[in-house]
């Protein structure tokens, strides 16, 4: 038996001014702070060992993993993956989700959030939040940095890196992932089989442990999220 812990990291900045954020580092906000701190001391109360950690290269997923390791009083070392980031809003990158709701239509800025293969026009790589203008991807090949994403697009980097450098270790170690809302959708559609309206539908709250229980054959047994109260439904369980 095995664990893998999916964490949203806690509300950012951004979160807070409901703007799109993608690939752009900032920082979390004090409630998202507390949501870390919650989520660590939620699995210590689970009494889960965890043996690996993983997050993405950005800011907010990092902060949140060190506030979950701060909880659980522990100091691993985690590996960062720019394939566990977020994913890439191209030329929605820092715009408010009201306003552009109002300006181009509640139904179309439904479509770029949870359609599975659409992708907003790419941001324009003059953009100071294009990720080749931001310190955090400066060693990160060009040939990897996109201008935009679809879901499908996150799905295809996140399940690569998983099926790589993950899966096998579930074997026999428990695993905490702190990642993003979209990139944790990804892991939850390959993990859950879920079909592409079902993940359109699929909502992953912030800072929320969810803790998958594997067995000897790497069969989910069951999942559930450790802070009951801010629950979102899961689709399979």
């Amino acid at each position: 038996m095995s664990f893998l812990i999916l964490v949203r990291h806690g509300q950012s900045i951004w979160n807070l001014e409901k703007r799109f954020t993608g690939w752009v580092d900032v920082d979390l906000t004090d409630i998202g702070k507390a949501e870390a701190e919650k989520a660590g001391l939620l699995i210590k109360k689970r009494n889960i060992k965890v043996d690996l950690y993983y997050s993405s290269l950005q800011l907010r997923a990092n902060n949140t993993l060190k506030l979950i390791q701060k909880a659980l009083d522990d100091e691993k070392i985690f590996t960062k993956s720019w394939q566990l980031n977020e994913r890439h809003y191209g030329a929605l990158t820092g715009l408010n989700k009201v306003e552009m709701g109002e300006k181009l239509g509640k139904d179309k800025i439904y479509e770029f959030r949870r359609s599975w293969d659409i992708k907003p026009d790419p941001l324009s790589k003059n953009s100071p939040f294009h990720p080749t203008n931001i310190e955090t991807y400066k060693k990160l090949s060009k040939n990897v940095i996109p201008d935009t994403e679809s879901l499908k697009d996150t799905y295809t980097r996140v399940i690569e890196y998983y099926e790589k450098e993950i899966q096998k270790k579930l074997l026999n170690q428990n695993i905490l992932i702190s990642a993003h809302g979209n990139s944790i959708r990804a892991l939850c559609k390959y993990l859950f089989k879920l079909d592409n309206d079902q993940i359109s539908n699929l909502e992953i709250p912030t800072g929320n442990p969810l803790v998958i229980e594997f067995n000897e054959k790497s069969i989910i047994n069951s999942c559930e999220y450790l802070d009951k109260d801010r629950a979102k439904n899961l689709l399979v369980f």
